[in-house]
């Protein structure tokens, strides 16, 4: 189960980068002074390292072997 959670919060950025970007891809509203589609690439690449860090907490978690080589 916490595997699954793992890969979810994984896939999140991913989902939010590559398949949310047409749906997003505006030039208007400007935020921040940036183009609305710049502003949300650059929000998501700031946000994945929380999600990973879930991801690898999640799974270190799980087994207890976190940081270690796989065998």
């Amino acid at each position: 189960m916490r595997s699954r959670l793992a890969l979810l919060s994984a896939a999140v950025p991913v989902a939010a980068l590559i398949l949310a970007l047409p749906f997003v891809n505006r030039v208007e509203p400007l935020v921040l002074g940036l183009p609305f589609v710049l502003f949300w690439i650059l929000a998501w690449v700031f946000a994945t390292p929380a999600f990973l860090g879930i991801a690898y907490w999640l799974v270190g978690r799980g087994t207890g072997d976190a940081g270690k080589a796989p065998r």
